[in-house]
Formats: structure tokens, sequence, C-alpha cells
């Protein structure tokens, strides 16, 4: 079987993205999965994005991380199959589609730029304590659409491939794990951030969910206030807006961009 893809990045986060909408791509082959996504023997990726049929919106987005895992939520992922869908007419260029942790609304923008209204958070748990390390005793928590845990830290020059591991496998997070998050505060209305992601079991250069989830924390705690700019690993910037409230924050946007890089196919002998 031959399925043609599209290689799009998110401010660096980068998925092969499918029209499935006949739903015959092989979503649940992961030994296959994990040699399409291998970055040296394979095309290279993050995490695959499904287009599939809805009753209920202009499509269903389906997430499979490179492990061949499948996860409720992807924000630069989201981003990235709103301008295909555009792009491909399967919707105008505002348009809703169902995600596994909800249904999300997105506008396409010039300039490659995307604005997602996203699911609101939950599962808040500010200012917990365990030990990681003598400089990671408090965290911060919030599901924003997957879980993320957040840490404010002196400077961003780390291991975050030895953190983010400790801090996915703790007992805190357990049995579905946790995305790690270390941030600084660069200003008012602005973040500087490195994420670890589970899945890809390693750190990525940008990650939507991770984004928001350092804005909305930051917020939370003081160290910023409304729309925060966050600047990831890969150097570019996304905007987070959002109103705060008793229950945590309400009306939450991330606007970035979204970018095709080529076209193919790839072969299945499965």
């Amino acid at each position: 079987m031959t399925i043609a893809f599209w290689k799009m990045h998110g401010a660096g986060n980068d998925f092969i993205v499918v029209d499935d909408r006949d739903e015959t791509f092989p979503a649940g082959d992961r030994h296959w999965l994990q040699a399409v996504a291998h970055r040296n023997t394979g095309i290279g990726c993050d995490g695959f994005i499904l287009v599939q049929n809805s009753d209920a919106a202009d499509f269903r987005m389906r997430f499979l991380n490179s492990d061949g895992s499948e996860v409720a939520m992807c924000g630069n992922g989201a981003r990235c199959v709103a301008r295909f869908a555009a792009r491909r007419g399967i919707s105008a260029a505002r348009m809703s589609f169902d995600t596994a942790a909800g249904t999300l609304h997105a506008e396409v923008l010039e300039d490659d730029q995307v604005c997602l209204q996203m699911t609101d958070p939950f599962d808040w748990r500010l200012e917990r304590s365990f030990e990681i390390s003598e400089q990671m005793k408090v965290y911060d928590f919030v599901n924003t659409g997957v879980p993320h845990v957040v840490i404010k830290v002196d400077a961003l020059d780390l291991d975050v491939l030895a953190y983010g591991t400790a801090i996915r496998h703790h007992a805190d997070f357990q049995p579905d794990g946790t995305n790690a998050n270390f941030i600084t505060c660069s200003g008012p209305q602005s973040l500087n951030l490195r994420t670890y992601e589970r899945g890809v079991e390693n750190e990525t250069l940008a990650c939507g969910t991770g984004v928001v989830a350092a804005a909305l924390v930051a917020a939370q705690r003081g160290w910023v206030s409304p729309p925060v700019a966050v600047c990831c690993a890969s150097g570019d910037k996304q905007t987070v807006d959002f109103n705060l409230n008793a229950e945590g924050a309400r009306d939450v946007t991330l606007t970035g961009p979204a970018v095709f890089i080529f076209e193919g196919t790839v072969e299945y002998d499965g």
C-alpha cells in the first residue's frame, strides 16, 4: 500500500500528516511507525497526525507519538493539521475539529500562523513537593490536553533528557507519566522554555501544549501576565492568551507557526 503524506512542523516540532479519511493508515503497527519516525533510517518525525472523518466537526484529528503510542492532543500538531485541512479543502480557514481531548477551534492566519482555541486546562496542582535534585524540589502541574509538569529554573543550560526522564517516570504521575517543562522568565510577558516529551522520550524543539502549560502556570504563580510570548528551543515564539479565573484559566488560545516542509509517499507492506 502506498501512503501519501505531508511533512510539516510547528515551531520545530515536526510531523507526518496523512489524509486518513478512508481510515486505512496502519495506526496499530507500532514497529512500522517507529521505523518511519526514525531520523536516520526513516522519514523522521516527532509524531503522526491522521485526518479522519467526524460527524460533529469538520474532521477528526488523531495523534500518534513517534513510538507509536496515541495521546489525546498536541498543540503544535493541531495548528499544523488546521493549516493542512484548509490547504486541502477539507475545511475553511475557520474550522472545528475533534480530538480525544475535546473539540478544538482554529483559524488559519497569514504568514504561516494559526490561532488555536484550546480546551480548558484542568487538574491543577500548584507548588507541590518532590525531590528530583537539590535545585528541583517544587513543581507545578496542569493538564492542557495532555499532562505537563512545569519547573522554574535559574538557567536553561541543564540536562533536559536526564531531568525530564526522572520527572516523566516519577511516582506522582503514574501510570501514564507526564511531560516536563523547564522555564525561565525573560520579561513580564515572556518566557523561555525547554520541554521533554513522553512518547518521544527526549527533548523536542517545541511542544504546543507545553507552551500553554508554561504560560498558564507562570501566570498563576504571578511571574507573568497574558498574553505571554514563549520562546522554545527552536528559537520560534508562540503566543498564549487567556483569562485567569478562580478555576484556573479560560478562553485559552495558542498562536504560532504551521509550516509545510515537503510531501511524498511511503510504502507499507505489513
